[in-house]
């Protein structure tokens, strides 16, 4: 069995000059590229008004998905990790505009211009900790925030994912959630072991209250019913509203709070030694600094 990119090498180091080249070159790849931004477009559920959408390509590469975008009539921002895959799109002459960023640490782009949002393989990265200084939790975070905040009220990000395990579909999943989106997990062909293909389907804003998430294709190109969705047991879908956790309350993990100082004042007096009058500031807890 093949090893997963992720598994042998950082993106950037990845997809180097060679490894770049020959994932753009391959007619293979090229084909799957397009089906699946085809079906991540199809996904994002765009009004067929005839106005051209500014999307969000994340992790962009060479901008094979980006391709399809631009044939849809759209104008897309292209970003990615990889120079050297970026370089390759410049060579290619897409048409979208790139950024050479990392993701995890969040989108640089204003808030409430982008229409919509796709990633074909490339979310999942985020999920790997590959320096030192890296947090998955805190990266997923970031992306997923800075994400909710660029994109316009109402408007769909669809992230082609393949999670190596539960844990990372659930760790994806629950950031997203936690920045506000609302949405759950799209599966295609969820009976076939190789063509099985899963979409993260999100929606932000106060119209994704009444957002349903949309149901995956079988075998034969059509969309799945709910007996055939409740089989997969690895089927997630979640909807949910903004929740912030509330702040929990101060305590003073002493113990040694007001009233325990009024008394131990009060037994000082009882005792005949000289105590300090009590004043508002009496147990109050000093800051760090000023």
């Amino acid at each position: 069995m093949a090893s997963r990119p992720e598994s042998i090498a950082p993106p950037e180091i990845f997809y180097d000059d060679v490894e770049a080249r020959k994932y753009t070159s391959s007619s293979r790849i090229v084909q799957i590229q397009a089906e699946l931004s085809e079906r991540a477009l199809e996904l994002l559920a765009l009004p067929e008004d005839g106005v051209p959408k500014l999307l969000l390509d994340i992790g962009c590469g060479s901008g094979l998905s980006g391709e399809t975008l631009s044939e849809d009539g759209h104008h897309w921002i292209g970003l990615d990790i990889s120079p050297s895959m970026l370089n390759i799109a410049v060579e290619r002459e897409v048409e979208g505009d790139l950024l050479l960023a990392d993701m995890g640490q969040g989108l640089g782009i204003r808030p409430g211009v982008i229409d919509g949002a796709i990633s074909i393989s490339a979310v999942q990265w985020l999920c790997n900790a590959d320096k030192s200084s890296h947090n998955p939790r805190l990266r997923l975070k970031a992306f997923f925030t800075s994400l909710y905040k660029c994109l316009s009220n109402g408007a769909r990000a669809v992230f082609q994912v393949y999670p190596e395990n539960i844990d990372q579909r659930e760790l994806i999943l629950n950031a997203a959630m936690r920045a506000g989106f609302a949405g759950g997990i799209v599966v295609d062909f969820p009976h076939s072991s190789k063509k099985r293909k899963e979409f993260l389907v999100l929606t932000c804003g106060q119209r994704s209250m009444n957002a349903s998430v949309p149901n995956g294709k079988d075998e034969d190109g059509e969309s799945c019913s709910d007996d055939d969705m409740e089989e997969d047991e690895n089927q997630t879908v979640c909807i949910s509203d903004r929740h912030r956790p509330r702040k929990r309350p101060k305590t003073n993990k002493s113990g040694k709070g007001r009233e325990w100082i009024m008394r131990k004042k009060d037994q000082m007096k009882r005792r005949g030694n000289v105590v300090p009058p009590n004043t508002k500031y009496t147990g109050r807890k000093r800051k760090d600094r000023f």
